[in-house]
């Protein structure tokens, strides 16, 4: 049994920031973010999903922080981010627009990437002034916009009332998940990775997932049962990169292809064969690489631009 937060060793054992800030959202929350790599590098900001932590994105900071600057955050309640009674969505685009603004300079653009809920922040920044005035491109990782629960496939059953009413109450309950043991591990597998998924990434995520709080953990379930951000994805008026699993129970393809369809400026879909919902834990060479393309294409002028007008 491990009752370790995350590893401590090896491509999943989070690399220590080049410091360590505290940005505090609209309504008061607090919320615990990490700054890697180098001072004036082209910014990349990575927003985790439900019941993750920074230490999610492991894999990416220690590959982006050579040449890049990356700022990870701990959403409300997760990590080391303390919870708060407002489980909202505005209120997560309300912290992602605090993280832009205490951690880029006025009009600095960044790579944004969102996975699973943290996709969800994304979309839900969308309108906002502070995501637009920092926003040169996206990566919406494993993540949907609406009707997650109906079509989840983690219930093995065939879509229908039944299946939502079962998955809502699985997703939402309060039972403590307790120590991370062997068949902790295969449960979390099946609901939210591949097949082919090695034991250091099952045993990666469990640590994460585990040590996220039974009453955040049931808070935000509640939020992301009732989620609704069609409009948001219309707005998202920036070059945005969708990225999915095949075997993803939690949110499949089908959400992929919706936003797809949706984005105003979609400039792609990767659709990962036999890979599950962490994508970023089960292809982190992928992932990573999708998101140095957008930035050579998208950010590299815009902040070699920003560096000269601020020298």
């Amino acid at each position: 049994m491990s009752r370790l937060t995350h590893m401590a060793s090896g491509p999943y054992a989070p690399p220590a920031p080049a410091h360590e800030l505290t940005a505090v959202s609209a309504d008061g929350a607090r919320l615990h973010v990490e700054v890697h790599g180098p001072e004036h590098a082209a910014p990349v900001v990575l927003a985790h999903g439900w019941t993750c932590s920074t230490a999610f994105w492991a894999a990416q900071i220690r590959d982006l922080a050579v040449d890049h600057r990356v700022i990870a955050y701990d959403q409300r309640g997760h990590g080391r981010s303390p919870a708060s009674s407002a489980c909202t969505a505005d209120a997560l685009a309300d912290d992602l627009e605090a993280v832009l603004a205490d951690t880029l300079a006025p009009g600095e653009k960044a790579v944004i990437v969102g996975h699973s809920m943290g996709g969800m922040t994304v979309m839900a920044a969308a309108e906002r002034p502070g995501f637009r005035e920092h926003a040169a491109a996206v990566v919406l990782c494993s993540t949907g916009s609406s009707r997650l629960v109906a079509e989840a496939r983690v219930v093995p059953m065939r879509a229908g009332r039944l299946r939502s009413w079962l998955t809502g109450h699985i997703l939402g309950s309060r039972a403590p998940l307790g120590p991370v043991t062997p068949i902790a591990k295969r449960i979390l597998k099946y609901a939210t990775m591949g097949p082919g998924s090695a034991p250091h990434m099952v045993e990666a995520c469990a640590r994460i997932v585990h040590a996220c709080p039974r009453a955040v953990r049931h808070a935000w379930s509640r939020v992301l049962d009732r989620l609704d951000l069609d409009h948001g994805v219309r707005q998202l008026r920036v070059p945005t990169a969708v990225v999915v699993g095949t075997d993803d129970r939690l949110t499949p393809p089908v959400h992929a292809r919706a936003l797809a369809g949706a984005l105003p400026e979609c400039v792609g879909t990767t659709e990962l064969p036999g890979l599950g919902h962490m994508t970023p834990v089960e292809a982190p060479e992928l992932v990573t690489g999708k998101i140095r393309e957008l930035v050579e294409k998208y950010l590299t002028s815009t902040t070699d631009a920003h560096t000269k007008e601020g020298a």
